[in-house]
């Protein structure tokens, strides 16, 4: 069974607009109730009796129901029979609603992420469940908005049935993204065949362990100069004023747009790599360190977690064994004999002392990774420099056969 979310533009009508903008509203507010009750509890459980600060926690008795997932769904449940803004919402799509708080609070159990915090906006909704043929021409049928006008420029796949959809709001306008299912089975990709390293960057992009430099695009960091600007007429507009909340669109639109502008980057980038090789291997860096350092900033411009994410999947669709390596030492150690070479970061070519093998740094680390999948996998390590192509591998292969 495979799922795949594919993901269009809504234009929905002024009534449905307006009926949307309510229902996130909604759930908003049933989210920061449910993340309340959960967080009152907890306090008035972490402190003592005597010293307790009434103004701060409510006191629960003693035999009081914890609140939990399922608690919480079934007074959401009651409590819709009385509340009239809560019935103008799918009962669905507030018990989707619970689900996230839940995962949330999982998030902070399993996954060491901090306290869930109250939410300021929602952004989008989910319909968990669809009725029957909810694709239509050009437009998708959705509980309580009806047909909603979409632009369908890329057509269901044949043996795919949509079973979720959610409902995304963003600068730019609607957005409609749905879950399709399958049953078909799909094997892993297998191991073998050419293999890449690459090691990604601040200076290049992504270094590959066959010589090729990839420069990194400064989205954020270019368009800075933009955004001070609509920031200042922003800030220069009367507080609440419609021409202020004009300027505010501005900049999120623009916002937007550099993120549209980075995924396109990290998709073509990962095609282009895939196009190369049958197996892929790449660091596993410690991302949220990275983003708290000095060069924190460059780092999230360059967005290397969601293009590792990226190249993962694109991966999968093509048929590439995609891996993750240690990181520890790839910059420091010789992609031909083995042996450490310190160096700092000021150091962009690796010189190595004892073999004499010379090359650019990020191309021998990418080196150092392609060797430690390989050995991970159980196969043979290339040799560095003049190694054969992808396509001199597949007639070797044709010949063995």
């Amino acid at each position: 069974m495979i799922n795949l979310t594919y993901e269009y533009r809504a234009y929905p009508t002024a009534n449905q607009s307006l009926k949307m903008e309510e229902c996130l509203e909604t759930c908003r507010r049933v989210y920061n109730y449910a993340l309340a009750e959960r967080r009152d509890w907890i306090q008035s459980r972490k402190c003592l009796v005597n010293a307790c600060s009434i103004q701060r926690e409510f006191i629960y008795p003693m035999d009081a129901e914890k609140p939990t997932y399922y608690s919480q769904k079934r007074n959401l449940t009651a409590a819709r029979k009385d509340n009239l803004f809560l019935q103008n919402v799918h009962s669905q799509v507030l018990q989707d609603v619970m689900g996230r708080l839940e995962k949330a609070f999982n998030a902070l159990w399993n996954s060491g992420f901090g306290f869930p915090r109250f939410k300021k906006r929602f952004r989008s909704f989910n319909f968990p469940q669809l009725g029957k043929n909810p694709i239509g021409d050009n437009q998708i049928k959705l509980p309580v908005f009806g047909w909603v006008k979409t632009v369908m420029h890329r057509p269901i796949p044949e043996g795919f049935e949509a079973k979720q959809a959610r409902v995304v709001k963003r600068a730019s306008g609607w957005y409609i993204q749905l879950v399709i299912q399958s049953d078909v089975k799909i094997p892993a990709p297998p191991i073998g065949g050419y293999a890449i390293g690459i090691d990604v960057g601040l200076t290049d992009f992504v270094a590959t362990s066959e010589g090729e430099l990839i420069a990194r695009p400064r989205f954020f960091v270019d368009a800075q100069h933009r955004l001070k600007v609509l920031n200042r007429a922003v800030a220069r507009k009367q507080k609440g004023s419609m021409n202020q909340q004009k300027d505010r669109q501005r900049v999120a639109r623009f916002h937007e747009r550099i993120a549209n502008r980075r995924k396109d980057f990290h998709r073509k980038l990962a095609h282009h790599l895939c196009d190369q090789a049958d197996m892929i291997f790449a660091e596993e860096l410690n991302l949220k360190g990275l983003a708290k350092g000095m060069l924190g900033k460059h780092c999230l411009d360059a967005g290397w977690g969601q293009f590792l994410d990226t190249l993962k999947w694109v991966c999968f669709k093509c048929g590439v064994h995609f891996q993750k390596v240690a990181a520890h030492g790839t910059s420091q150690e010789c992609p031909s004999c083995g042996v450490t070479v310190r160096k700092d970061l000021s150091v962009r070519r690796h010189e190595c002392p004892e073999c004499g093998y010379t090359t650019n740094r990020d191309v021998a680390s990418g080196q150092v990774i392609r060797n430690r999948g390989l050995i991970a996998v159980g196969q043979t390590v290339q040799s560095c420099g003049a190694t054969p192509s992808r396509e001199a591998m597949k007639q070797e292969s044709l010949k063995a056969i």
